[in-house]
């Protein structure tokens, strides 16, 4: 009988495209597939674009990329928590009046409690600024999730009072001022031209650490499934994965290593540490900024949290069946109040890069971020009805967003205009997600 089973899967195997063989050995999921040639046409687009309006492409030069990176930084780290807020069958509407409110209180802690304190130059404040920034998103999206999960409110309802109320509550702290400026070191969180990057070298370096994180990573998962006899991927999809990977991670590099320092920034660093200064001037890499890092260590935790955690398996087991994941013994209540209450922290970790970037704190500061997270988090693939949903998918999102936005921007777009194409994609991203799920099922 085994027998017969294994020819009719060979038969079919066989008779495959190959092009489907191609996806079924290296398990790509096809919509991230898709997600990165709308990437790529975006870029392209606006580059070709740009040269013909204003004579010149610079949407595909290394300073505008390295910029662009910069600026999705907060909405990647958010959207890495409403994916599992999503996958759960929920919703956060607040996030952007929240990382107002949190952004406005962490200014105000630096700027009139801290400042004053402990002086305006101690190296403590920022550490302080950073906990009151994550104690207080905490707290917020503790209560979103107590709301939601023990009183029974709709996560719709909740998030959406809660946009209303954080906002107010952001005007109320400050009276609509700005708090400036920030912390000289809590300014390095947020890719400031004030040396918040770690230069050429050290970037090469983590590129070479990423690639050795891939093929561990692929290594572990080929032993992982002979210790539990799951079918294994062939050798030259394992290799192309890892050529892909690293291809990727050294490419980013490259660009991010394009973009030298400013002239005059270079020059006094060279005074600053007695290095001489070659007729042409002194050209050093910008390398990797601060808050790149800062998302892409964010992903990575997260990634490892909703993929190899008891935590995770409950998130998607949650969004999968929430009566069947509460028959088996799982603690939705529980799980969703942590949930939000993570949600909350990267908001403020998100807080936390918005203000130290424009080095100042306003109650405008998330206006719209609610929907630039829920984009990202909807075009990176992650299915609103609950269940399907990936950390790298959402962050590739969310660069498709900021794409968008930075390249409109580069081409003086009006306003209005880019509202409407940013509405309209996230309601083609919705439809997409509907077709999608209807041919899976």
């Amino acid at each position: 009988m085994s027998g017969g089973v294994e020819a009719t899967t060979a038969h079919l195997v066989a008779a495959e495209s190959p092009v489907k063989r191609f996806f079924r050995a290296t398990e790509i999921d096809t919509r991230l597939l898709g997600m990165v040639g709308a990437l790529v046409l975006i870029w392209v687009g606006f580059q070709i674009f740009g040269g013909i309006i204003t004579g010149e492409g610079v949407f595909l030069t290394p300073r505008n990329l390295w910029n662009l990176l910069v600026q999705t930084s907060a909405i990647a780290v958010m959207s890495t928590g409403m994916v599992l807020i999503i996958v759960m069958r929920h919703i956060d509407l607040s996030v952007g009046s929240m990382l107002s409110f949190v952004g406005v209180v962490t200014g105000v802690a630096q700027v009139y409690w801290l400042s004053p304190w402990l002086g305006a130059d101690n190296p403590f404040i920022w550490v302080v600024g950073v906990l009151v920034a994550l104690g207080a998103g905490a707290a917020l999206g503790a209560l979103n999730g107590f709301l939601i999960a023990y009183a029974g409110i709709p996560s719709f309802i909740v998030t959406l009072g809660g946009l209303i109320v954080y906002n107010g509550l952001a005007w109320w702290v400050i009276r609509g001022e700005t708090v400036a400026p920030m912390d000289a070191y809590f300014e390095l969180i947020g890719g400031t031209p004030s040396g918040s990057w770690i230069g050429g070298t050290a970037s090469w370096v983590l590129g070479g650490l990423l690639c050795l994180a891939i093929i561990v990573g692929i290594f572990v998962n080929r032993s992982a499934r002979a210790r539990f006899k799951f079918p294994q991927r062939p050798i030259w999809a394992e290799a192309f994965l890892i050529i892909v990977g690293c291809a990727i991670a050294l490419g980013t590099v490259a660009v991010v290593n394009a973009y030298p320092w400013p002239p005059k920034v270079a020059e006094s660093y060279a005074t600053d540490h007695n290095i001489p200064v070659p007729e042409g001037g002194l050209i050093l890499s910008h390398g990797f900024a601060i808050p790149m890092l800062i998302a892409l260590g964010v992903g990575a935790v997260m990634t490892f949290m909703a993929t190899r955690t008891r935590f995770g398996r409950y998130v998607y087991a949650i969004g999968g069946n929430p009566e069947a994941a509460e028959l088996a013994g799982v603690n939705t209540k529980r799980i969703t109040l942590q949930m939000f209450m993570l949600m909350g922290m990267l908001v403020g970790v998100a807080a936390c890069i918005t203000a130290a970037r424009l080095d100042a704190a306003s109650n405008s500061l998330g206006q719209f971020d609610e929907l630039y997270v829920i984009a990202a988090t909807v075009i990176g693939g992650t299915s609103l009805a609950g269940g399907v949903g990936t950390i790298y998918g959402a962050m590739l999102g969310a660069l498709v967003m900021q794409s968008l936005q930075s390249g409109m921007t580069l081409l003086n777009f009006d306003s209005a205009v880019k509202d409407v194409i940013v509405g309209s994609v996230l309601v083609f991203a919705v439809w997409i997600d509907q077709i999608y799920r209807r041919r899976q099922s």
